[in-house]
């Protein structure tokens, strides 16, 4: 059974840091993309970043103060997020992507930026 499961959300002021977790288990991990998307109120879901063996890949908004990786290691993948703003306020989901199989998405996890 295939489960991803977000962690590390939460409130943070206008400047902080946050970093999320998403545990992967039921799928071979490290063969797949990872990535973050975020949907924020009213708003479509969209891509925050991915990384595969070859590299990361970052929405506009959020390079160089996002950083994504992972842990094959440990079936992880991490989102550290800086100088957080409020339009960074979304809900945050882990997903994993192979052409072989698909799409998985976890539950997600709320983002709140905000003073």
């Amino acid at each position: 059974q295939v489960q991803l499961v977000e962690s590390g959300g939460g409130l943070v002021q206008p400047g902080g840091s946050l970093r999320l977790s998403c545990a992967a288990s039921g799928f071979f991990f490290s063969i797949y993309t990872m990535g973050w998307y975020r949907q924020a109120p009213g708003k479509q879901r969209e891509l925050v970043a991915t990384i595969t063996s070859g590299g990361t890949n970052y929405a506009d908004s959020v390079k160089g103060r996002f950083t994504i990786s992972r842990d094959n290691a440990k079936n992880t993948v991490y989102l550290q997020m800086n100088s957080l703003k409020p339009e960074d306020t979304a809900v945050y989901y882990c997903n994993a992507h192979w052409a072989g199989a698909g799409d998985y998405w976890g539950q997600g996890t709320q983002v709140t930026v905000s003073s």
